[in-house]
């Protein structure tokens, strides 16, 4: 057996191990389930308690928060409950009208095991809500903290007037009648490259939906075996977020038992096959509460546009800025192989195609690969600007542009020039647009989860699947497997990229 699959193996073991000593991460997803005794199936309020409270609203994309503490003995509770959900519907849940702005939730003081979080709130009356940034609530709050991010809504008795409250807050002009997409509130992110950084969730979104995509349409075949291999490799390697780093190993450890190489030479293939996919669907690439079911830095402003092709080409960009010069051709083949096999949409699998075909000496560099990607995605873009603009298919509030523009990164136009190939009229500083390509897609990107603190001291996030931060202690043994852990997934991507660095390069489409 190969050291590759040795380190699989043994990452995989400290994950079960630590998976043991860990609660639930899937209450983000789950909303309505019975996460505590009495709940409504159809509720759309997260109920937390003692145990996920820190971790729920510490990994939660949402900007904004807020906790309702209550009793459930307590009449007026209950009379405010159908109000409470009015509004939750608005924001919790992948049906959402508007996904990812605010995280509503509930915690039962009536309950023992909430007593001390109920207390560190200096919960008074029921119900008593809370605003405020997600990440702010851990701490508690207290009537004599004046500077406290935390804030208690004293005017949201009614659904109209949680509503028009919270409204007042955001700048928003949100309503209870709201209807799914309808949204004309989203802003821009053109001109602030912070924003980036929501992109995270969807490159986990759109890994975890071309898997099941992949899945769903029984994509795997003898001669596209290969290819999600490679990618999956790639992805164990350089994916910018831990947990679909550690989905993608759980996935590669497994595949040929899951699907051998002469498993389409049986005659039983077809039953095979379904096997193969029934087992496959029980693997969360990126966790089990991803795919969340809506889009933060790439949700558009129709239901038909942005989303899915948008965070595939965050993906691809991540991956892109992160690896280093030897990995770059295997890089290049690893992504166009798997859009070619794997993109479901006809024109736009053949058109990149194309583009990688038109490739013909080996990549020896990152930033050539990463030049080149920014290159095609502007040739792409510029071809859809002309096809939205006849169809009149494109988003109104995110036409397509040639990126960067003068707004994120000044440095990168030089001036009005001869036609350069990565896009329009423009005469590009190619070294400013790498620097940038870096930045945005690097650090940037992934900045959120360092300012939430999931992110490790050596840059990768600290996200495990089914975690949770509310242990009074946390077990020496689970301490160390989690520093295994990060030990196993290190020495794994070196060995990949060691793997690659001795490769002759290929010429790729050949």
């Amino acid at each position: 057996m190969s050291l590759v699959h040795w380190i699989l193996i043994l990452n995989l073991w400290i994950l079960k191990a630590t998976s043991l000593q860990a609660g639930s991460r899937v209450v983000l997803r789950e909303i309505g389930h019975n996460i505590v005794g009495g709940s409504d199936p159809k509720d759309y309020a997260v109920e937390l308690n003692a145990t996920n409270f820190d971790a729920v609203l510490k990994d939660t994309p949402a900007t904004y928060a807020i906790v309702e503490f209550f009793a459930h003995w307590c009449p007026a509770c209950r009379n405010y409950k159908h109000h409470y959900e009015n509004v939750a519907k608005l924001f919790n849940g992948p049906n959402a009208v508007h996904p990812g702005i605010v995280l509503m939730t509930r915690v039962d003081c009536a309950l023992k095991i909430n007593s001390k979080l109920c207390d560190k709130f200096s919960v008074s009356h029921y119900p008593m809500l809370f605003w405020g940034p997600p990440t702010k609530f851990p701490a508690g709050w207290s009537s004599n903290q004046a500077k406290s991010k935390l804030h208690v809504i004293d005017d949201g008795r009614t659904a109209e007037r949680l509503l028009n409250w919270i409204n007042k807050q955001i700048g928003s002009s949100y309503g209870l009648e709201d209807e799914k997409f309808e949204n004309e509130h989203l802003s821009s992110n053109i001109s602030d490259p912070g924003q980036i950084a929501r992109a995270v969730y969807d490159v986990e979104e759109a890994t975890a939906t071309a898997f099941d995509i992949i899945l769903e349409h029984k994509m795997i075949k003898s001669e596209t075996r290969a290819p999600l291999i490679k990618f999956l490799q790639l992805l164990v390697a350089h994916h910018p977020s831990r947990r679909c780093r550690k989905g993608s190993a759980e996935v590669l450890v497994n595949f040929d038992d899951l699907c051998p190489l002469d498993m389409w030479s049986s005659d039983k293939h077809d039953v095979d096959t379904s096997n193969m996919i029934g087992v496959l669907r029980n693997f969360h690439i990126c966790g089990k509460d991803v795919p969340r079911g809506y889009w933060m830095f790439c949700r558009g402003s129709k239901n038909d546009t942005r989303g899915f092709s948008c965070g595939l080409w965050v993906l691809m960009h991540s991956l892109s800025v992160r690896i280093e010069d030897g990995e770059s051709q295997t890089a290049f083949t690893s992504i166009c192989d798997f859009i070619h096999n794997f993109f479901i949409c006809q024109e736009r699998r053949q058109h990149f195609y194309e583009m990688c075909s038109s490739v013909k000496s080996p990549f020896t560099k990152a930033r050539d690969f990463a030049l080149w990607l920014w290159s095609a995605h502007n040739e792409v873009n510029e071809r859809l600007m002309k096809e939205e603009a006849s169809l009149k298919t494109g988003d109104p509030k995110f036409p397509k542009i040639i990126w960067p523009p003068k707004q994120l990164c000044p440095s990168c136009h030089h001036s009005q020039g001869p036609k350069d190939k990565g896009g329009s009229q423009i005469n590009w500083k190619r070294d400013e647009v790498f620097k940038f390509l870096i930045s945005y897609y690097g650090n940037t990107l992934v900045s959120l989860y360092k300012e939430k603190g999931l992110l490790g001291g050596d840059g990768t996030t600290d996200i495990l699947e089914d975690s949770s931060t509310n242990a009074v202690v946390v077990p020496v043994g689970a301490a160390l497997a989690i520093a295994l852990a990060s030990c196993a997934f290190g020495a794994l991507a070196c060995y990949w990229r060691s793997q690659q660095k001795n490769r002759k390069p290929r010429r790729s489409w050949s």
